[in-house]
């Protein structure tokens, strides 16, 4: 049996994101930006798309444009208000739990002369409101939170920092890194105050090279990619009609029934967290309550990371693997580098408890048997690798 538990990094393509990819490529490939029969209806998808996720986020269509990914909504975020602020301030906050998309453009600013300011966080991962209340200043241009952390499934109360940041400076902009919360969780920036929202399609079975950045209507932002003027000047570059179809077609299916989804994913959740608890030696990390775990306005219903002590992570997720069983060990995004998770050094957890942990993500098309399974190879091999590391 295989278990795919990997979902955090990457989910299968859903048949409605494929279909119409597929049609894209093979049949009305046209240029959007050419004006004959091909490009004109090549264009029409790209207006459709935007409609579709216009409507999900109860946005207008001119507020957005789509990407290549996560990483480059993210960039632009910051980048972007960043040049476009840059005579009105050069503050900047962000999360200390913020992915590396976010968190390396601000180091990069930073080095440019910009002052960062990083919020510390509980052991849920959650960050200090106070700290940022006292942080904003009147040169302070952007506040960059995430929704839910991609390692430990933390969710940011997006709409009690926005109050504070209306509160404290109303010309600062509230960026928010939704890339593991689109699909997961209702997000209207307008009624929640969010002024740029980062989305990445192949969270939630888009194609891989998708997303979207949300930019509010009164955001000042400088584009990123120059060149021919596409999407209204501000993210230059040939559009990638396939790609935008299936972000789209994608996006409508994850909202096609969203309350189903999340009792499925806590269902999940709890049978996984249930059997590693009952393991010894096993700890969830960012729960310092078992009673708020499932609390989804404090953690996400499909992320849970745990560290199993004595044993390295690299070598359970191999051990894994060889069961046909797919985890993660920290974020795909940085899995391959050996410095220590930022996300588990904020909240507190020691040097071996990163060491030794692994990140379980699920999806609607996650299964009890796939949780099952992975419960029943984990007792197995958890207690012979530790015989086999005392060694």
């Amino acid at each position: 049996m295989e278990a795919y538990l990997d979902n955090s990094a990457t989910t299968r393509v859903c048949p409605e994101a494929a279909q119409i990819v597929q049609k894209l490529m093979l049949e009305e490939f046209g240029n959007p930006s050419s004006m004959h029969m091909r490009g004109v209806e090549a264009e029409k998808y790209v207006r459709a798309a935007r409609e579709t996720i216009a409507r999900i986020l109860k946005v207008r269509e001119k507020e957005i444009f789509f990407t290549s990914g996560g990483t480059e909504s993210d960039n632009w975020a910051v980048f972007g208000t960043a040049e476009a602020s840059k005579r009105r301030g050069r503050h900047i906050i962000i999360s200390s739990v913020e992915h590396p998309a976010v968190s390396a453009p601000a180091q990069h600013l930073e080095e440019q002369g910009y002052e960062v300011t990083r919020l510390a966080a509980d052991r849920d991962g959650r960050v200090d409101l106070q700290q940022l209340a006292d942080a904003i200043r009147p040169d302070t241009v952007l506040v960059s939170v995430m929704l839910v952390n991609n390692e430990i499934g933390a969710v940011e109360p997006a709409e009690a920092i926005s109050r504070i940041i209306r509160e404290r400076n109303p010309e600062t902009l509230f960026h928010v890194d939704a890339i593991q919360g689109f699909g997961k969780y209702r997000i209207l920036p307008k009624k929640q105050g969010i002024d740029l929202l980062s989305v990445s399609g192949h969270k939630f079975h888009g194609p891989k090279g998708t997303g979207f950045l949300y930019v509010d209507g009164r955001v000042k932002l400088k584009p990123l990619i120059y060149g021919g003027g596409q999407q209204m000047g501000m993210r230059s570059g040939t559009d990638n009609v396939p790609g935008i179809a299936g972000l789209a077609a994608a996006a409508e299916a994850a909202y096609r029934s969203p309350e189903e989804t999340e009792a499925h994913l806590l269902a999940l959740k709890k049978q996984l967290t249930d059997g590693l608890l009952s393991m010894k030696n096993v700890r969830i990390n960012g729960c310092s309550d078992i009673g708020a775990w499932y609390d989804t306005d404090r953690h996400a219903p499909h992320i849970v990371n745990a560290s199993f002590m004595g044993i390295r992570s690299e070598v359970l997720l191999h051990t894994l693997e060889d069961r046909g069983i797919c985890v993660s060990a920290g974020s795909a995004c940085s899995s391959h580098k050996r410095a220590g998770s930022p996300t588990l050094t904020a909240i507190g957890c020691t040097k071996e408890e990163m060491e030794s942990s692994l990140r379980f993500s699920f999806a609607g098309t996650t299964t009890q048997e796939e949780i099952n399974w992975t419960l029943e190879v984990l007792g197995e091999v958890v207690p012979m690798l530790r015989r086999y590391t005392r060694h």
